[in-house]
């Protein structure tokens, strides 16, 4: 869709976003020591329609990307289908795809478990824990087949588009595409026609981008406005400790992207630094994702696979969700005194690994997730407290780790199918 392999050029767009996150830092923390109510457990009467306007302005732009993003998954995922033009070609991809993903994740939630178990940042916790049986205020989900099939195979097309399930419009995509190339000629109209919606969707992926600074500056000035810069002196350690892990992870995805694709590793990273920004600004992996596709087929990825391996990415290889889960069940084991055997930590990793592609689409899946996890192992739900106050600021790294993550795997994937430009 792109030209391929192109130079980036000087992008002021992520200048701005950069500016933006800045500037958000500074004004929600002037906003906290003016308007916030120190030790309260919401924002102050003062800051609340303050924090009322960032919301909304923060809550446009991921409603305007999420519009974007199913037309777009479903347009270039068919497109690639009926472009490869028989099944065995799309088996082998998502086959590669997902020993990736499987592969990845495995080292998140090891490479987790280990730095955990290291630090132990949960036994140097110096404030009050939550009694045990304390209303956490999610609604819990049990991990079951239900729920893993029901999250994955759409009993409507436009049920998956409306609710944004890209795991349901990816199953329908591909069965939609492979149709396309089985009957040649005939869907050749219905394919132009989609390569056409694709080009548009991401013509407006550049519209709503304009509006990426003012969500940036929103979501972080609301979130330092309600719990000021001093709550990372609380959470101090756990929050370096966990930036720590996810930098280590990234590094080691790039030391792998650099055995198979050499010096271009950089100029992936000079092409993606906008979409993980972005990520990291919204706490939201989702409002990347039309950048993202987009700055992947600049560097040279091949449409059709990014087509399939993005999506797919989604759902399956989000490597900083999956680190943050580990620290977050092992943390609060800590933090209440309970010593968990080497045998029930790796058994923790065997069902996280799974449990975690279940509640896929799931507002807050990481969260609910890891309160499964900890009900599974007689560790206090009510130690999910300790977090959601900082759920945000740790969210901004795992999201921008799974937007690395993600393209580490397109770039690969294209590199093993001679696709790569």
């Amino acid at each position: 869709m792109t030209t391929p392999h192109q130079k980036p050029q000087p992008n002021r767009q992520t200048l701005y976003v950069a500016i933006a996150l800045v500037l958000g830092i500074a004004v929600g923390e002037v906003l906290n020591l003016t308007l916030g109510n120190s030790g309260s457990t919401g924002p102050s009467p003062a800051l609340s329609p303050v924090i009322e306007v960032f919301s909304s302005l923060t809550d446009i732009f991921l409603r305007l990307i999420k519009m974007i993003i199913a037309p777009l998954v479903f347009s270039t995922l068919v497109v690639g289908m009926a472009k490869m033009g028989n099944i065995e070609t799309v088996g082998r991809i998502g086959i590669k795809a997902l020993l990736w993903f499987f592969s990845a994740s495995i080292f998140s939630l090891l490479l987790g478990m280990l730095l955990v178990n290291v630090f132990e940042p949960g036994s140097s916790l110096h404030i009050a824990l939550p009694p045990i049986g304390t209303d956490t205020g999610l609604t819990l989900v049990k991990p079951t087949l239900g729920n893993f099939v029901s999250h994955i195979f759409p009993k409507s097309i436009v049920e998956a588009m409306a609710t944004n399930e890209i795991l349901q419009i990816v199953v329908f995509s591909m069965f939609f595409g492979i149709a396309c190339a089985s009957i040649g000629e005939l869907a050749r109209p219905a394919v132009k026609l989609l390569d056409s919606i694709a080009h548009i969707m991401l013509k407006v992926t550049g519209y709503v981008m304009h509006f990426a600074p003012v969500a940036v500056f929103a979501a972080m000035a609301s979130v330092i406005a309600q719990q000021g810069i001093g709550i990372l002196l609380s959470y101090g350690k756990f929050i370096g400790e966990f930036y720590l892990g996810l930098l280590l992870l990234c590094t080691a995805l790039g030391c792998v992207g650099f055995v198979f694709l050499g010096r271009r590793v950089l100029s992936l990273l000079r092409h993606i630094r906008e979409p993980m920004l972005l990520a990291f600004g919204t706490a939201s992996s989702e409002s990347a994702y039309p950048k993202l596709l987009q700055q992947l087929e600049r560097f040279g990825c091949d449409e059709k696979v990014c087509g399939l391996v993005l999506p797919l990415g989604y759902s399956f290889n989000l490597d900083g969700s999956m680190m943050y889960m580990t620290f977050a069940v092992l943390f609060i084991a800590q933090a209440y005194g309970i010593d968990m055997a080497l045998g029930d930590q790796l058994i923790m990793l065997l069902v996280l690994l799974f449990t975690s592609k279940g509640v896929a689409g799931v507002p807050r899946a990481s969260l609910i997730v890891i309160a499964a996890t900890l009900s599974m192992f007689d560790i206090p739900e009510a130690g999910l407290l300790l977090l959601l106050g900082i759920d945000q600021i740790l969210d901004m790294g795992r999201s921008a780790t799974n937007v690395f993550g993600n393209s580490i795997a397109a770039a690969l994937v294209s590199k093993w199918e001679k696709a790569l430009k």
